[in-house]
């Protein structure tokens, strides 16, 4: 059985779920490892990390240039050992061009929010200043409360595509990543659109690995929950996707521009915070774990800003 869901310092992290995902050779689970600013572009393998500028030493970091330049298909099939080691991971994309997010595209969330099903999908974007690495902190900002939780799969653009057919979909996707779509509940309401409320520095928590499709057996059919302090939260599965992978990203291309390295979050299942009876809203200290079946989990705890 094939199920990485944690790489930090060379130990293995399961957190009590299965996958029933069967060994197909090597692991593709591209990773950024090292301090802030200075991530290196890294494969995640059972046995470790590989550092691939250790192996390649021209090759660049995670982002446009890397899809442009076919990295992951010159990468596939690599066989090189990992090392144990004590390393934070960062976000596995980096640099973005957008984020792009799906609203109301699992009917139960729709239903809890007492919303009507989306005819078509609703999409708004995150900025790229709020990517942030696994299992960093995330900030709660100070004009904003009612902090929310979204657990997410996260869909990573490889190739340059506008009006694509749903039927190749599929060659504009590098992989998959979990996203948590963080929300400022009180700004997104109070300003009547989504855009400051889910782009507060850090809100897009991603990773802890971009995962290639040949590691996945069927990514419309995965289970992904998020919990708060350990408390279940969220838990769906991607088969309840209004709209699945090709219509979302038919329907984005059509007349925006897809570029290597974008990034969008296809939605949130039921069970988030500000919709209980009653709400449930992040405070300082409290950890959310976000995981998908066969991609991983990440852990976030929230933090006060430091007053200035």
């Amino acid at each position: 059985m094939l199920f990485t869901d944690r790489w930090f310092g060379g130990i293995r992290e399961t957190g009590g779920h299965s996958s029933n995902k069967q060994t197909k050779g090597e692991t593709m689970q591209l990773i950024r490892f090292g301090p802030e600013g200075q991530e290196r572009p890294g494969l995640q393998q059972m046995d470790g990390i590989v550092d691939l500028r250790a192996v390649y030493p021209d090759i660049p970091d995670i982002d446009a240039q890397f899809f442009s330049n076919q990295w992951p298909r010159r990468l596939s099939g690599l066989k090189v050992s990992g090392q144990m080691m004590q390393t934070r991971l960062g976000s596995p994309v980096a640099r973005p061009s957008k984020i792009i997010c799906l609203g109301k595209n699992y009917l139960e969330h729709a239903r809890e929010g007492g919303f009507d099903t989306p005819a078509t999908p609703l999409i708004f974007c995150k900025s790229p200043n709020t990517l942030n690495g696994p299992f960093d902190p995330v900030l709660l900002p100070r004009s904003s409360g009612q902090v929310d939780w979204e657990v997410e799969l996260a869909v990573v653009i490889g190739a340059e595509g506008k009006g694509i057919e749903r039927q190749r979909a599929w060659e504009y996707i590098a992989g998959v990543t979990v996203m948590n779509d963080v929300s400022g509940r009180q700004a997104q309401f109070a300003d009547s659109q989504w855009f400051r409320g889910k782009s507060f520095d850090t809100f897009a928590p991603l990773g802890p690995a971009l995962v290639t499709l040949d590691e996945i057996d069927d990514v419309h059919n995965l289970r992904l929950t998020a919990t708060v302090n350990g408390q279940l939260m969220q838990e769906g599965n991607t088969r309840d996707l209004i709209f699945d992978l090709p219509a979302i990203l038919a329907d984005v291309s059509a007349d925006i521009t897809l570029m290597p390295g974008d990034i969008i979050a296809t939605g949130t299942p039921a069970g988030v915070g500000i919709f209980r009876d009653p709400p449930v809203v992040l405070q300082d200290g409290d950890e959310v774990a976000c995981w998908i079946e066969g991609i991983g989990t990440i852990r976030n705890r929230f933090v006060r800003q430091a007053d200035q």
